[in-house]
């Protein structure tokens, strides 16, 4: 009853556009967004131009220590003002509409991937207080939930508050990681799925694969909402 009287005085709308709409994306929005397809980066699944190509610049001229990751959307409007309502204005609602999406389009591949489980990538304790939520924990645990993998919220730690990567160049965003997370157990699980909301660089699942494969990890593979444009 509390649900419906909360769905009621707060009914669910579309997280691009503010309509009232059940499915947390109406149809216009939904054809506007467009999720990513092929041509595309093999590796991080970056939109490319050209079809004979597998991978995109990035991937082409850095190594990352992950087999493959997928987003749903590029970040661009409207979708870069919905993350940043979902991460700064409190929209945590979003973060199921999300989660649910990534679920529904990337299930073939996560059980494609084999994944035993899922890791949200996770905020340092003092942010995550400020903020009130781990975007990335909100998205996992719906994956989670849709998919039946188990979600391990402790595996991995950020230990250093670091500053925001966006603030930073691609050599300055790995300084900026630099011992930033550390691996709180042993890994039995031999692929995991590492949920971020934006992936850029790669930067981020960079360092967490790295440490997840030090520790008994044997591939791992990534699921962001949004991606930067390709080449």
């Amino acid at each position: 009853m509390i649900k419906r009287i909360l769905e009621w005085l707060y009914p669910p709308v579309c997280v691009f556009c503010g309509k009232i709409c059940e499915q947390g994306i109406c149809a216009e929005c939904r054809k506007k967004v467009g999720i990513i397809g092929e041509p595309r980066c093999k590796k991080c699944g970056k939109p490319i131009r050209l079809e004979e190509a597998e991978l995109c610049y990035d991937c082409e001229r850095e190594e990352l220590d992950y087999e493959q990751g997928r987003s749903l959307w590029l970040h661009k409007m409207p979708v870069s003002s919905s993350i940043y309502a979902f991460k700064y204005k409190n929209r945590r609602i979003y973060g199921e509409v999300y989660g649910k999406e990534m679920a529904k389009t990337f299930e073939k591949l996560i059980r494609l991937w084999e994944i035993d489980v899922i890791v949200p990538v996770p905020l340092h304790r003092k942010k995550q207080k400020k903020r009130g939520f781990n975007q990335a924990e909100i998205l996992a645990k719906e994956i989670g939930l849709r998919t039946g993998l188990p979600v391990d919220t402790t595996l991995v730690k950020r230990k250093i508050n670091t500053v925001p990567q966006k603030e930073f160049s691609r050599r300055e965003r790995k300084k900026n990681l630099k011992n930033a997370f550390e691996v709180t157990r042993k890994i039995k699980e031999k692929n995991v799925l590492i949920i971020d909301d934006i992936y850029t660089t790669g930067s981020t699942i960079h360092s967490i694969s790295v440490l997840l494969k030090k520790s008994g990890a044997e591939k791992t593979y990534f699921l962001t909402i949004s991606i930067g444009q390709g080449l």
